[in-house]
């Protein structure tokens, strides 16, 4: 970042004195125009540092241990039982990772003025990994302002405040490297800044800065085996999970009842749509918005309140921040006919919506052997079906085990035909010339997906 910085006050002397470079020689004296400039920059810095960091707290959970996340070996979160936060208002409002409390009901706050305080738990919410908490002080407490994370750019300058490996309000200096990150499977819902400033264990909870002061993140995990790669929650995100803890302790969150995943080239391919242009609908739960709203298996979601969906992460993220009882309007493709539909959202249930299947493709035999499902195998399969074709063995090494199919699966369709049978199955695959995609929706206990399997001569 020195470096950086050098560099840019050198580029800034060369322009201004670009003129008359010809005449004059760069001068090394202590009041040269580049390290004046590079000053400045310090100076913006370091005042930045000073007025952020006693907003920034230490916490010890007391009443119960702080659980870190179980997280892959290669990441590791905040050490368990200790962690970082940040005073959002003069009244003593403290936000956190969910993670660093743990199941404590009571927080040790420890401030930069070396003073401490008891803290209570207001609320948390696991999917987001965030929790509030509350000190009462007599005199208003520093704190810091949230600022709007949706204008955060890659490459601008961010500034991280924490305590790690228990060194008090520790700054670090970097650029965000990335945004929208998801399916780093820290938490439900995914949509991480991602920065080279260093964060340690003991970071965890602790503030995101940019260069006005502002809070734009909530760090919350690192890469352990990679240096440079944090993760921060971003605060348009915490801002909305923070206001429904404070007035009503939990958060809710809106529900549409469908069964989703990736649109993968195959899957674009038969449905007749663009890799990545839109999420596919492989399930509609009865009686749900979604079902009431006449959304359907197969239906390709592309956009909802005009915002673009292209993975299953952003519809599970972009639904749930939206309220229970809102009218949220959704763009599908069917049949390559674009549809607009009202729907009425409900309250997410806890139901897991996203099927996720091996990406691997090998072109091998299908390897599959079907029977007519009977009421016995049902029972056996946890099948809540009477009819379809049921999956009773996969040949090991074919395309089928490759794409995560497995005896007790139940065949519902065959490129977008209901099958009950056998016979129907076997006619539907009758229809299908060598080398031809066959597009399988398949049920496996009470969850649908859909498959894509290429076809050989036998």
């Amino acid at each position: 970042m020195l470096q950086i910085l050098i560099s840019l006050a050198l580029l800034a002397w060369l322009d201004i004195h670009s003129a008359a470079a010809s005449e004059s020689v760069v001068s090394k004296s202590s009041d040269s125009p580049g390290l004046r400039l590079l000053e400045e920059i310090q100076t913006v810095i370091t005042d930045l540092a000073e007025s952020a960091k006693p907003s920034v707290v230490n916490l010890i959970p007391l009443s119960g241990p702080g659980r870190g996340r179980e997280l892959p070996q290669e990441r590791v979160p905040n050490a368990s039982g200790s962690g970082s936060g940040v005073i959002i208002d003069p009244d003593g409002h403290i936000v956190t990772n969910n993670h660093v409390i743990g199941d404590a009901t009571e927080v040790e706050v420890r401030f930069s003025d070396k003073t401490k305080l008891i803290a209570q738990v207001i609320g948390k919410d696991l999917d987001t990994d965030l929790a509030v908490l509350k000190v009462t002080a007599d005199h208003p407490l520093p704190s810091a302002r949230f600022g709007d994370s949706s204008a955060v750019r890659v490459g601008q300058w961010v500034l991280a405040v924490g305590n790690p490996f228990g060194l008090d309000r520790t700054v670090t200096l970097g650029v965000v490297s990335g945004i929208g990150r998801e399916n780093i499977n820290l938490s439900r819902y995914e949509n991480f800044i991602q920065t080279d400033a260093s964060i340690n264990p003991g970071n965890s909870g602790g503030p995101l800065f940019n260069l006005r002061g502002e809070i734009i993140g909530i760090n919350t995990a690192i890469i352990n085996f990679a240096q440079g790669i944090g993760f921060a929650i971003p605060s348009n995100m915490a801002k909305q999970v923070i206001e429904q803890l404070l007035t009503q302790g939990r958060v809710t969150r809106g529900w549409l009842g469908v069964g989703i995943q990736p649109l993968t080239v195959e899957l674009a391919r038969k449905f007749g749509v663009n890799e990545g242009e839109g999420v596919l609908v492989n399930e509609v739960f009865e009686k749900d918005p979604a079902a009431a709203a006449g959304i359907k298996p197969g239906d390709i979601l592309t956009r909802i309140d005009g915002t673009v969906i292209d993975t299953p992460n952003r519809l599970s993220r972009i639904v749930a921040g939206l309220l229970p009882g809102a009218t949220a309007k959704v763009e599908i493709v069917r049949d390559q006919q674009r549809l607009v539909l009202d729907v009425a959202l409900i309250e997410r249930r806890d139901h897991a919506v996203t099927t996720s299947l091996p990406q691997t493709r090998t072109e091998v035999k299908l390897g599959l052997d079907v029977q007519d499902l009977t009421s016995g195998l049902a029972d056996k399969f946890k099948l809540r079906e009477s009819r379809g074709v049921l999956i009773t063995k996969v040949e090991s090494g074919s395309l089928a085990q490759s794409e995560g199919l497995h005896e007790g699966d139940l065949i519902k369709e065959v490129n977008r035909v209901d099958v009950g049978s056998v016979g129907e199955f076997s006619s539907a695959v009758s229809k299908v010339r060598h080398g031809e995609t066959v597009l399988l929706r398949v049920l496996r206990e009470s969850r649908a997906f859909y498959v894509v399997l290429k076809s050989t001569d036998p």
